[in-house]
């Protein structure tokens, strides 16, 4: 029989360690879809990762449907487009000083908590979620009267919706428990269901 060949001889040079598989880029459309049909995938994909982009699109775009929802709107329309397109600017401005307000203290109190996340993931994102469920809300809002029946229900479920996709959201980014995560969400949407949606609801 042939002896085995002898081991290679020893050497100081290491072997390169293998290089992290790049992460695939999260395009806004598997983001914004992505949330309604499979919430925890995406939000795991989106960990770590800056969405201002989708933010501030969805922002401008929540902005303009709640502006065309409002009687005073159409009104100045009707009498002065100048004065009413001013209203409008005024109002997106609002819209977006007010969602990084929401995102803003969300991660201040995960943070408080015990919350390990960074600031721009979670912000950006939480500012996605709050106004990507409230989309069929503001869509209805926008062609149908305030008092309606359909207004009213949208405006609970897409809040519930959305608190639960916040929860999952600081939940993961912080590494706190669910009791916490809650916490760390309830005032801000309280605050945003008494003034931003049930405004809507008589």
């Amino acid at each position: 029989m042939s002896a085995p060949p002898p081991p290679p001889p020893p050497t100081l040079v290491q072997p390169a360690p293998p290089e992290p598989a790049r992460r695939r880029r999260l395009w806004w459309h598997r983001l914004l879809i992505g949330l309604w049909y499979r919430p925890v995938e995406i939000l795991d994909e989106a960990r770590d990762r800056s969405v201002w982009g989708a933010a501030l699109l969805l922002c401008l775009v929540s902005g303009a449907l709640g502006v065309l929802s409002m009687d005073a709107f159409r009104q100045q329309w009707a009498v002065n487009r100048t004065h009413a397109l001013q209203l409008a600017g005024l109002a997106e401005a609002g819209v977006l000083i007010a969602s990084l307000v929401l995102g803003v203290v969300t991660h201040a109190i995960a943070r408080t908590l015990g919350g390990s996340g960074r600031f721009a993931p979670t912000a950006s994102l939480f500012i996605v979620v709050f106004w990507v469920t409230d989309l069929p809300r503001l869509a209805m809002a926008s062609w149908l009267p305030p008092g309606s029946t359909f207004v009213q229900a949208a405006t609970w479920a897409t809040w519930g919706f959305g608190y639960v996709l916040a929860v999952l959201l600081v939940r993961g980014h912080h590494h706190l428990p669910t009791r916490k995560a809650a916490t760390a969400v309830s005032v801000q949407l309280l605050a945003a269901l008494a003034l931003l949606k049930l405004g809507t609801v008589r």
